[in-house]
């Protein structure tokens, strides 16, 4: 039996930000994560620029490592009807192969402890917390879930959306694409769902749809699928006869659930995607996950350093804290969601919003938050 002061469920943006910001107090922090770094994970690869002051803050700059500066913003209809305007705050394009490395990188340089192993069982008795993998077993006083969409665990805490089958499939894929503009990120419409385009770091474009499953099925694969659906909206088409992709295959996710969830489970606070999904439309879930560890990082320093401020108190204050920064933001993209799975209302929508790019905007700043330092 190993023990930590705060163990970490999943090494995904919220669990390493958490880390990092742990560690840099003091605190003895471990992260279990199932798969070793680097590696690829379905995402849209675009981060709003609200949290780099206080990713610099905890020391990591993402332009310094490379990120693609990203000022403009892009929608298109199936018909292939496109309207542009500029990002308020803007955001960086950076691939998750290489943001998930340079946050454990620096993780690692302020002292955190790695285990990679898949988590299957958690317990908590005692005022302590009991993590089980299949060869080991971990204690702590604090643990922090930030293992992602969807995992056995949800199922194990009995957690709502868990049982439901979800209709939600995303895929992604890197590709070479000489001309397409550094400053873009796009939105792009088709049938049964749509998917985004913006540039990583290494000058490739990632490619990153959602789709719903009752469409996607009627095609025996991904290529059928892009060809006879995606293809369908003029940009997208004219995207997939002129880029290259570079993944052999590309990568899948299925069962997405854009179900309400709680922020603590079994007095374990939940960060990022683990806590709630906000719709990839709204360009903004990495932006989330870090501003989520940051939160309960902050709450979770004051449990360690005030013997007054109880257990009770820090799941009080940290399921309020959520709510206000994140709920908003959840259900508005769940209504924006609804529009863009309806042709018709997403036609005429953009069409209309087109006219007045201060709309756009104002849309925008409904998914999207404040700078955090």
């Amino acid at each position: 039996m190993k023990e930590h002061g705060i163990l970490i469920i999943g090494g995904g943006l919220a669990g390493l930000t958490a880390a990092i910001h742990l560690a840099s107090e003091g605190l003895d922090v471990a992260v279990i994560e199932m798969q070793p770094y680097p590696h690829h994970k379905v995402c849209g690869e675009y981060v709003s620029k609200e949290v780099d002051p206080y990713l610099k803050r905890v020391g990591v700059d993402l332009k310094v490592f490379g990120a693609v500066d990203i000022s403009k913003f892009q929608i298109s209809t199936l018909d292939g009807f496109i309207i542009e305007t500029d990002l308020p705050l803007g955001g960086f394009g950076i691939s998750r192969f290489a943001f998930d490395q340079l946050l454990c990188t620096r993780a690692i340089e302020l002292g955190v402890t790695f285990y990679f192993e898949k988590v299957i069982n958690t317990a908590y008795d005692n005022n302590r917390f009991t993590i089980s993998t299949k060869s080991n077993t971990y204690t702590s006083k604090i643990a922090i879930g930030a293992y992602g969409k969807r995992s056995v665990l949800d199922k194990k805490m009995e957690r709502a959306f868990s049982d439901k089958k979800q209709s939600w499939l995303a895929v992604k894929s890197h590709y070479k694409m000489a001309d397409f503009p550094d400053a873009l990120v796009g939105l792009h419409n088709f049938e049964g769902g749509y998917g985004g385009l913006s540039k990583t770091e290494t000058g490739d474009v990632n490619f990153c749809y959602l789709v719903n499953y009752n469409s996607f099925k009627k095609f025996k694969d991904i290529s059928s699928f892009n060809s006879n659906v995606i293809a369908v909206n003029p940009f997208l088409n004219k995207f997939l006869e002129n880029a290259e992709p570079i993944f052999e295959q590309p990568m899948t996710i299925a069962q997405i659930a854009f179900d309400r969830k709680e922020s603590v489970v079994g007095h374990m606070l939940m960060c990022g995607d683990t806590a709630g999904l906000i719709h990839p439309l709204c360009g903004n879930g990495m932006a989330m996950a870090i501003h989520s560890a940051k939160i309960a990082s902050e709450l979770t320093l004051r449990f360690f350093n005030d013997p007054k401020y109880t257990r009770e108190l820090l799941e009080r204050d940290y399921k309020k804290s959520w709510s206000k920064e994140f709920s908003n933001r959840l259900w508005f993209g769940r209504r924006l969601q609804g529009v863009l799975m309806n042709k018709t209302l997403v036609s005429m929508g953009i069409k209309s919003v087109g006219k007045s790019k201060s709309i756009v905007k104002f849309i925008i700043s409904k998914t999207h938050g404040q700078l955090i330092s």
